[in-house]
């Protein structure tokens, strides 16, 4: 069996009356056109005129495929050169006064997307933070009640023109009013609320105004309807609704990333014309069918839009065929969610010159595969199974063999590691103990510095993996070449005056990927990138089998970076948690239990990391809330293993051994006390574009141990000033015992050049100077 009997991207159009659409598509296109695109503009060396014509090539390309797939109702306006919650943010005139009055237009998007250096400073961007349970991060509006919503809806008129002149039937998809209300940020929830009238009569402007560009239906996407929603904020749906609805044109609303359990009443109730849910988990289309009228559609999101394995065609006619037989023609089908998440074509895969498995390979099914099963599902439908018995065939011999491959299952290791499991993992001693040895062996100043872990990725670093990759060079010249870097990295450290240093990483192409390559149970694919934010592309691991380290992953590295230097130098892993959720993970066993494989390898790399002298070893867990139910009931299940799971790794690191964790954007109010319970030493977040008010969680907490809150964010080219970041340090100290606070910025510098990173880091450690002279002068005043 080899690689070419992945399903094609394309398929032959057969006419029927069932409806297949999509929510989204990816829009980085072929080869992340659209990235490379877009840094070019940045740096200066192509102008807007060619950054529209990648952007054109890209939407026509999607249109494209779509229509090769036979899809009935392509997705259209979902098409962004940044964000889509920012685009809405200018669409509606809602730019922070910080920028002033700004037309919606890229100079514009790209300032809220990346800041502005002003006449009075540097003007922050707007936070970002996930997009729900997904690796996608979305800018965060900041709305001001002074600012009353207007429409300026130009950029997107024209994307929705462009597409219906193409295709007809094109569907329009937006944001929903109350979903940009929720996201939003720039007040409370409650004064948010109150505006939901006014923007309500904004979107009816804007639907009104995509009616007369003959656009039959719009896609109104509601996510939020997966959350615990407040009541004030469910009754809000009809009377906004009531408002939205437009003479002429009909309204799907769209729910997904979770099912729509006690919401069917109000949503069945809407003055919409379909309803859209995510039935990718299973369940709730027969009672969602029994409710809604019979004038009304249901897309049923049987496709996992988040999933990159190949469909059971047969599974899925089995739920689909007597919904058929009742709704006919009322009902559509579709991926549960945008395909965004998923990369573009496995069939690159197929033709690449991959070490994959064939079996592997053969199951794969991204987004330009996901539109062919689609319409497959389609025909079985319309024509019965007869007409797709080969394709059902294919898929179902293909999951065999994937079943059976080597390495898929190992019970003894499984064994082993459920009797490891039998006690509840812990370290040794509680905190205040470990500080204190902690503190006799690494002798830290007060508010030490630090940073997160990789420094620049230079083209020369790039060029020496790649080579090495190619075979160009051998495996002594590679490492030579990554053990200068290390030795630059450590002195120019060294010279700043911080305090805890690290290596920089210049071994590493990705914080995941790198630990998969050397781990069994991943594989990699050749083309398999995902946006994760603006022109960021991650290209997640996959994991399809049972994870195993067979040598230690980073103790050399890590050995011989603090044989350079007397100050501690960390060794840097990423959590088990993350692993997990930034790869696309295999389908046949829980989560949970690849993530305790996870952290069973983890455990091995941190007790060989303290054999080596390593006094100080960071676990990142940046996707810790990300893993996250949406629903509150399924919060504790998914705590509970999620910090089981990190403890494991790290409960055998010595007393005074210094743990480190790092996470990224997120929320911690109601996840602080899980985030207590992973009980590392010193926990370090993401601050700045939040003004340290991420910060209030730990201290209403009374968080116990040490927190290094981000002074710089590293996402935006301008560098805070010492003055900006003493400021900020200021403001974590009223949230932060003096005793209890790092200094560092936000994030890891790899995707920052070496002028910004001197400068910046030259800028903290002033900072933290300042700090210590501050308390000094504070303590003497007292004594």
């Amino acid at each position: 069996m080899t690689a070419a009997t992945i399903p094609p991207a394309t398929h032959t159009p057969f006419t029927n009356k069932l409806v297949t659409h999509t929510l989204g598509f990816p829009r980085i296109g072929q080869n992340r056109a659209l990235k490379w695109a877009l840094e070019d503009h940045w740096r200066g060396t192509s102008d807007r005129v060619a950054l529209h014509e990648t952007a054109r090539q890209v939407r026509d390309d999607s249109r494209r495929w779509h229509r090769e797939a036979g899809i009935t109702r392509p997705a259209c306006g979902d098409f962004t050169f940044y964000d889509g919650m920012a685009d809405l943010c200018l669409l509606f005139g809602q730019a922070p006064q910080r920028f002033g009055d700004r037309p919606n237009d890229l100079d514009s998007l790209f300032a809220l997307a990346r800041g502005q250096q002003g006449e009075q400073g540097s003007l922050a961007p707007l936070a970002m933070t996930k997009w729900f349970d997904t690796n996608y991060h979305y800018l965060v509006p900041e709305l001001d009640a002074a600012r009353p919503f207007r429409l300026d809806a130009g950029r997107l008129l024209e994307e929705i023109k462009e597409s219906l002149a193409d295709d007809p039937s094109s569907k329009p998809v937006l944001i929903g009013p109350l979903t940009f209300l929720w996201l939003s940020g720039g007040a409370s929830r409650e004064e948010r609320l109150t505006r939901a009238p006014e923007l309500a009569h904004a979107y009816a402007a804007l639907l009104s105004e995509i009616t007369a560009l003959g656009a039959e239906w719009v896609q109104l996407d509601e996510p939020i309807l997966g959350l615990d929603l407040p009541a004030d904020w469910l009754a809000a749906f009809e009377p906004v609704y009531h408002r939205v609805k437009t003479p002429g044109l009909r309204l799907m609303l769209a729910s997904y990333f979770a099912p729509i359990d006690g919401r069917l009443s109000l949503l069945a109730g809407l003055p919409i014309d379909g309803l859209h849910v995510d039935a990718s988990s299973g369940g709730e289309l027969e009672a969602i069918a029994d409710r809604l009228p019979a004038f009304k559609v249901l897309s049923a999101g049987v496709l996992d839009g988040r999933s990159i394995w190949r469909a059971d065609l047969a599974a899925l006619l089995d739920r689909l065929e007597p919904l058929h037989r009742r709704l006919g023609d009322r009902l559509w089908l579709a991926p549960s969610c945008s395909l965004l998440h998923l990369p573009l074509d496995a069939g690159e895969e197929a033709e690449a010159d991959t070490a994959l498995p064939p079996a592997l390979v053969e199951n794969l099914s991204f987004a330009r595969q996901k539109l062919v099963e689609l319409q497959l599902l389609a025909r079985g439908l319309a024509e019965g199974r007869d007409a797709i018995a080969a394709e059902i065939e294919a898929a179902t011999a293909a999951r065999q063999r994937l079943a059976a491959l080597p390495g898929r299952r190992d019970d003894a290791r499984r064994e082993r590691l459920s009797r490891s499991l039998d006690r509840e993992p812990a370290r040794r001693h509680a905190y205040p103990d470990r500080a204190r040895a902690q503190q006799a062996r690494l002798r830290l100043p007060a508010f030490p510095t630090t940073t997160i872990g990789s420094f620049p990725q230079t083209d020369e670093i790039r060029s020496t993996r790649r080579a090495h990759r190619r075979g160009e060079i051998d495996t002594n010249a590679y490492e030579r070449a990554m053990r200068a870097s290390i030795a630059d990295t450590i002195a120019e450290q060294e010279a700043l005056g911080l305090d805890v240093l690290v290596h920089g990483e210049p071994e590493r192409n990705d914080m995941v990927e790198y630990f998969g390559q050397q781990l069994d149970g991943f594989a990699f694919t050749r083309a398999g990138w995902v946006q994760s934010y603006g022109s960021r592309c991650v290209k997640p691991p996959i994991i399809w089998g049972d994870v195993a380290r067979a040598r230690p992953l980073t103790v050399e590295w890590s050995r011989y970076a603090q044989s350079l230097t007397d100050r501690p130098v960390k060794g840097m892993l990423t959590g088990p948690v993350t692993m997990l959720s930034w790869s696309f993970v295999r389908d046949d066993l829980s989560r949970e239990a690849v993530a305790y494989q996870l952290a069973a390898v983890l455990r091995e790399e941190v007790a060989d990391l303290c054999a080596a002298g390593i006094a100080a070893i960071q676990v990142d867990e940046p996707a810790f809330r990300e893993g996250l139910p949406l629903r509150r009931a399924g919060w504790d299940g998914y705590l509970d293993w999620a910090v089981r799971a990190f403890r494991f790794a790290t409960a055998l690191a010595p007393t005074d051994v210094q743990i480190h964790t790092h996470m990224c954007y997120s929320e911690f109010n109601d996840i602080i006390a899980a985030i207590a319970a992973l009980d590392a030493d010193v926990i370090t977040i993401e601050t700045t574009r939040s003004n340290m008010k991420l910060l209030d969680a730990f201290a209403e907490f009374e968080y116990p141990n040490e927190i290094g809150p981000g002074v710089w964010d590293i996402h935006s080219p301008l560098i805070p000033s010492v003055a900006e970041m003493v400021d900020r340090l200021e403001l974590a100290l009223d949230k932060v015992p003096a005793d209890r606070l790092w200094v560092n910025p936000d994030c890891g510098l790899k995707t920052r050049g070496w002028e910004e990173v001197r400068a910046g880091l030259r800028n903290l450690v002033a900072a933290a100077h300042e700090l210590r002279e501050r308390a000094r002068i504070r303590s003497s005043r007292a004594g």
